[in-house]
C-alpha cells in the first residue's frame, strides 16, 4: 500500500527499505512508525512509503487529506455557490494541516517554517470578522477527534475574539492569535506516550509535560523574531495567584497577550473535558471560567469573555438534565449561569428558580 507520509498513523508497519533521493536509507523495512518516523521522513523530503495494508478505517491524517482534496475541488468548481461556513470549515482543515507540519518540523529541526505559519493562520483570522456569533462557530468546528493540532486553532481563534473585546488594534489581535496558534507547539518535544497518556500521569511524566511550555518557547525563539509569541508559549500556564509553572509568577509578571491566550486554552480545553472540567457543556465550562477569574485569571479578561459569549447563547436549542428540549429566551440578571428555557410543549424553564433542572448539552 503506497501512502503519502503526512497520511501515516502510529503504528503503520513499512514493508519496503525507504531512502532519500540522494540514496541515503532512512528506515528500514519492517519498522512500526511513530511520530519522530514522520518527522525524519520530512527531514529528508521523502513523500511516498510502502506500509502493509490495514484493516481498520480512515484515519485523521486521511480525513484530512480526504477534506483538503474536496475543499480545493469544491472551492475550484463552484466558490461562489459556497456558503460561509463551508469556507470556515475548509480554511479550518488547512490550517489545521498547517499546524501538523509545523508542529513535525519543530519536532526535526527545532524550529519551524514561520512564513507557512503566517500563510496559513492570516486568512482563518480574516474571516472572523464576518462570524459575529462565536458559540457557534466554536460548537462549528468543534470536532470529536480533538488533538493537539484542533485545540490550538480554536484556542488561537477565540484569543483573536477575546482581544477584539478588549479593544487591541486589528494587527495587536492577530498577534494574539498566533500566540495562540503557536502556545502549544512545545508538546512536540514532550514523548508521545505521555501526550498520549489515558491514565493519571507520574509526578516524573507531569514535570517532562510541564516543560512543553519552555520547549516552545526555545522553539518560537528559534523560528521568528517576536519575543512575545515566544513568551505565550512560556507563561501560558501560570496562573496569578502563583500557583502556575513554569516560573510560579504572580499577577503583575503575566504578559497581558498571555493573560488572553490563558483563558482561551482553559475554555477550550474545557470542551474536550481537559483543566478538570467534569461536564464539558458550554454554559457549565463558562461558570467555571468565571470562579477562576478570583484569583486565578485575569479578571478583566474573564469579564469579556462572560460579556461577548453569554448573549450568543440567547437562541440556541438545548437539551435539559429532564430530557426537554428547549430554546434559551433570555440570560436571569440575577443568576447569569441559569437562562430562561421554552421548551417543547411551549412551557418555560426558569432554571434560576427550578434549582433541581440544568443544561446538559447545547444544541447546534
Amino acid at each position: 500500500m503506497r501512502i503519502h507520509i503526512m497520511n501515516l498513523q502510529d503504528g503503520d508497519r513499512l514493508t519496503a527499505d525507504t531512502f532519500s533521493d540522494a540514496g541515503l536509507h532512512i528506515l528500514g523495512k519492517g519498522t512500526v512508525i511513530r511520530s519522530e518516523d514522520i518527522a525524519l521522513l520530512m527531514q529528508h523530503r521523502v513523500d511516498y512509503v510502502e506500509i502493509e495494508l490495514r484493516e481498520e478505517g480512515i484515519t485523521e491524517a486521511e480525513f484530512f487529506a480526504a477534506s483538503l482534496k474536496h475543499a480545493s475541488e469544491s472551492n475550484s468548481a463552484d466558490h461562489k455557490e459556497q456558503r460561509p461556513e463551508e469556507e470556515m470549515k475548509s480554511q479550518f482543515l488547512q490550517t489545521v494541516h498547517n499546524y501538523q507540519n509545523a508542529f513535525l518540523e519543530a519536532l526535526t529541526v527545532g524550529k519551524f517554517n514561520a512564513t507557512m505559519v503566517d500563510d496559513a493562520l492570516q486568512p482563518m483570522v480574516e474571516g472572523l470578522d464576518d462570524q459575529k456569533d462565536v458559540v457557534h462557530l466554536l460548537m462549528m468546528l468543534e470536532r470529536d477527534d480533538v488533538n493537539n493540532y484542533t485545540h490550538s486553532i480554536q484556542v488561537g481563534l477565540l484569543s483573536f475574539y477575546i482581544a477584539s473585546w478588549l479593544g487591541y488594534s486589528q494587527k495587536e489581535c492577530y498577534k494574539i492569535s498566533r500566540g495562540g496558534y503557536l502556545h502549544d507547539i512545545g508538546k512536540c518535544k514532550v514523548s508521545l506516550r505521555i501526550r498520549n497518556k489515558t491514565e493519571p500521569l507520574t509526578a516524573e511524566e507531569q514535570l517532562e509535560l510541564q516543560r512543553h511550555t519552555i520547549y516552545g518557547h526555545e522553539i518560537i525563539k528559534n523560528s521568528m523574531t517576536d519575543e512575545v509569541t515566544a513568551l505565550v508559549a512560556l507563561q501560558h500556564h501560570e496562573r496569578e495567584d502563583g500557583s502556575g509553572y513554569p516560573m510560579q509568577i504572580g499577577k503583575g509578571e503575566i504578559h497581558p497577550y498571555t493573560q488572553i491566550v490563558s483563558v482561551a486554552d482553559i475554555y477550550i480545553g474545557m470542551r474536550s473535558g481537559k483543566h478538570g472540567a467534569s461536564n464539558p457543556n458550554l454554559i457549565n465550562n463558562l461558570r467555571d471560567i468565571y470562579a477562576m477569574g478570583f484569583g486565578k485569571l485575569n479578571e478583566k479578561v474573564v469579564q469579556a469573555l462572560m460579556q461577548h459569549l453569554l448573549p450568543n447563547f440567547i437562541g440556541k436549542q438545548v437539551l435539559l438534565s429532564n430530557g426537554e428540549k428547549g430554546v434559551i429566551v433570555m440570560n436571569n440578571a440575577s443568576d447569569i449561569f441559569k437562562p430562561l428555557i421554552r421548551v417543547e410543549s411551549e412551557q418555560y424553564r426558569d432554571l434560576s428558580k427550578e434549582r433541581t433542572l440544568s443544561i446538559n448539552e447545547l444544541l447546534i
